[in-house]
């Protein structure tokens, strides 16, 4: 990453430096409003939350009400699973050191993050959050034993995804996570998200349940900038600063999320990106070693009851082709207009995957990279017809 561009004359006289720890938090949620189907939510703080570290004196044994019987005798099964998973994820998780350098007329201020990744490849790909590493000047990884990596490159990031690439340059052998598949997630199904709570206790572990799916989100991050996420994964698992980045797991040990968000108002309120939404990317990453986004070139609405009956549409599901205000909502020369899609059509299948079933358009998007074909279904008018259609790259 860059330095910002130096607007001003800065001489050796006048600089100083002020270092600033900062671990990475998620992306805050201050206020959900639902009008209808859809979700707005208004944000407050940043990607970036100064904290201090927590310190204090030893406690002695004899301050506690310890148990007199063995902590691991009357282990419920789900409690083994949890500690399972804990075992078996924990060595693909990593932690992110970040440090940036802010160079002003007043002097040189210096800022150190922190986030969490995802082990993906044996050769030291790491899937993490964009909003971890933007702006960073460097980045550097500690491993579950504490092994630190200062070569590390930032491959590429997707921020409308809010997904980021880094690649460890180390002949060391890593254990990649288990990938899974977010489009089978249930309402009430047992997670565990594990990262580098508050930014100096990794891999801390913390369970919950799926509270929910396909949930937009319009967060802020520390630039100021607003980013809107959709079909994300509800969570009552404790998502922390330094948290940002790592995964959400089933109990069968597989990432079907990445954690990203909380509702700062609200208590087990978290969000992550369902991590099928992530897959095409992430093909591309361990193919080519390039960031590159599947992009058809529509503008949508994700229907649901209300939105079908708001619009007189035929389905309760899909994705309807729509420009707001008049505008075309299909691209010009993109692939959806290549493939003869048009304002109005409802797109309820690609392949096999049906659109707010498995997922919403943007996310079964996300299940192929560019260059991929795929048979797209849609009504036009009420009745069904198939069409072909290639997927080119996002340009960002």
């Amino acid at each position: 990453m860059s330095e910002e561009k130096k607007d001003e004359i800065i001489t050796p006289e006048v600089i100083q430096e002020t270092k600033i720890k900062t671990p990475k938090s998620p992306l805050v949620i201050s206020t959900l409003i639902i009008a209808g189907a859809l979700v707005a939510i208004g944000l407050i703080a940043s990607a970036a939350v100064i904290v201090k570290h927590l310190t204090g004196s030893p406690i002695g044994s004899s301050s506690l009400n310890l148990p007199t019987h063995d902590g691991n005798a009357s282990s419920t099964d789900t409690e083994n699973s949890i500690a399972n998973v804990a075992e078996k994820v924990s060595p693909s998780v990593v932690s992110i050191v970040t440090k940036t350098q802010t160079r002003s007329f007043y002097g040189t201020t210096s800022g150190e993050g922190a986030g969490t990744g995802i082990i993906v490849s044996k050769d030291g790909y790491i899937m993490t959050n964009n909003h971890v590493i933007e702006n960073s000047n460097t980045v550097s990884i500690v491993d579950h034993k504490g092994t630190t990596y200062t070569s590390v490159k930032v491959v590429g990031s997707d921020p409308l995804n809010d997904v980021a690439f880094l690649k460890i340059q180390s002949d060391d052998t890593f254990t990649p996570a288990e990938i899974g598949n977010s489009a089978t997630l249930r309402i009430g199904q047992q997670v565990v998200a594990i990262g580098n709570a508050l930014g100096q206790y990794s891999n801390t572990v913390t369970s919950g349940i799926i509270s929910g799916t396909g949930r937009p989100v319009t967060a802020s991050g520390s630039n100021g900038q607003a980013e809107s996420l959709t079909d994300l994964i509800q969570t009552d698992a404790s998502i922390n600063p330094g948290n940002s980045g790592g995964p959400l797991v089933n109990l069968s040990g597989q990432v079907i999320g990445i954690n990203t968000a909380v509702a700062a108002d609200a208590n087990g309120i978290g969000f992550a990106i369902p991590v099928n939404a992530t897959r095409g990317i992430l093909q591309g990453v361990l193919t080519n070693g390039t960031v590159s986004r599947a992009y058809i070139g529509v503008n949508y609405l994700s229907i649901t009851p209300e939105i079908a009956r708001e619009y007189s549409l035929p389905t309760t599901r899909g994705a309807y082709v729509y420009g707001s205000r008049g505008s075309n909502p299909v691209a010009a020369g993109g692939p959806a207009d290549t493939a003869g899609l048009k304002s109005g059509d409802i797109i309820t299948k690609i392949d096999d995957a049906i659109i707010g079933q498995q997922g919403s358009l943007s996310s079964v998007i996300g299940l192929y990279k560019p260059g991929d074909s795929a048979t797209v279904t849609y009504l036009r008018n009420g009745s069904e017809t198939t069409t072909r259609i290639t997927f080119s790259a996002y340009r960002q």
